[in-house]
């Protein structure tokens, strides 16, 4: 008697949530862009989305529905991934101004001073570290405005006689010798050495620092190279991406989110890009 009163209970409970469920599914369904941009925009800033104030209201209010009221709805990336992935292409765009709100925004959205550093450290290898010691700058500047004490913590979890060997064991499952092999047959083997930067550098000084994972860390790169438009490495490190335990759903809605920032034509070659190496799968 009492499994089946219980049985019951369970099966009204789960009656209610669903229809709790679809009360949230249908109110999201009626919310209009303006809605859902401005919702977005109090999470991210604080403030108010869509005011007639400034020098260019009317710019402002195509940017912020299109941004935050469309663009944040393709894809089930959280609200936090995509201030990450924003960070990251400004960061490579060096729009600094820009980079600055969207720190701000992506602390508010939950994202850590250290998971903000690293992001923007591992862009290095790819960027330069001229171009990365600017956003350092920058992150550094919002941190003291905020009251956060530099430096952070060290996440760094290698010596200097283990950074080949630690970073090959994270290079190697995603991506093997690619690059060496691309390499080989340059003057007095100085491909050798590039490619040994490569795995010591990319994968041993950052890819091991705590703070964010593998995964994490691929699908920001994905932001990175969808900015510089280098289809060739971006092919690469979708491959990379799959391999790291991102979906395909996961890294189209990444590229996606790019797309207000970089522009259509680098979006559309990175979502060619990404149709090829998903058709090769």
């Amino acid at each position: 008697m009492f499994k089946r009163i219980l049985s019951l209970l369970l099966v009204m409970l789960l009656a209610q949530n669903c229809i709790l469920a679809k009360a949230i599914s249908n109110e999201d369904k009626n919310m209009t862009r303006t809605d859902i941009c401005k919702e977005n925009y109090r999470t991210l800033f604080g403030g108010e989305a869509l005011t007639p104030t400034g020098d260019d209201p009317e710019m402002m209010a195509i940017l912020q529905k299109y941004i935050f009221g469309e663009v944040f709805k393709v894809g089930e990336l959280d609200i936090k991934t995509r201030e990450m992935i924003t960070v990251t292409s400004l960061a490579v765009q060096q729009t600094l101004p820009q980079l600055k709100a969207h720190i701000n925004g992506a602390l508010n959205a939950g994202a850590t001073p250290v998971e903000l550093r690293e992001a923007i450290y591992q862009l290095a290898p790819f960027i330069g570290f001229p171009k990365t010691l600017n956003a350092l700058g920058v992150l550094n500047e919002v941190f003291k405005e905020r009251g956060i004490a530099t430096p952070l913590k060290s996440t760094a979890t290698v010596n200097e006689e283990e950074r080949y060997a630690k970073g090959l064991a994270i290079q190697d499952p995603l991506y093997g010798d690619e690059i060496k092999q691309s390499m080989t047959g340059l003057p007095q083997d100085m491909g050798a050495d590039v490619a040994r930067f490569l795995t010591e550098v990319c994968f041993g000084d950052f890819y091991t620092r705590e703070g964010l994972d593998i995964k994490t860390r691929e699908l920001l790169f994905i932001a990175a190279l969808v900015t510089t438009g280098n289809t060739t490495t971006l092919k690469s490190h979708i491959k990379g991406n799959l391999k790291a335990g991102n979906s395909k759903e996961t890294i189209t809605a990444a590229i996606i989110q790019c797309l207000p920032y970089v522009g259509f034509p680098n979006t559309l070659a990175s979502l060619r890009t990404m149709k090829e190496v998903f058709a090769e799968e």
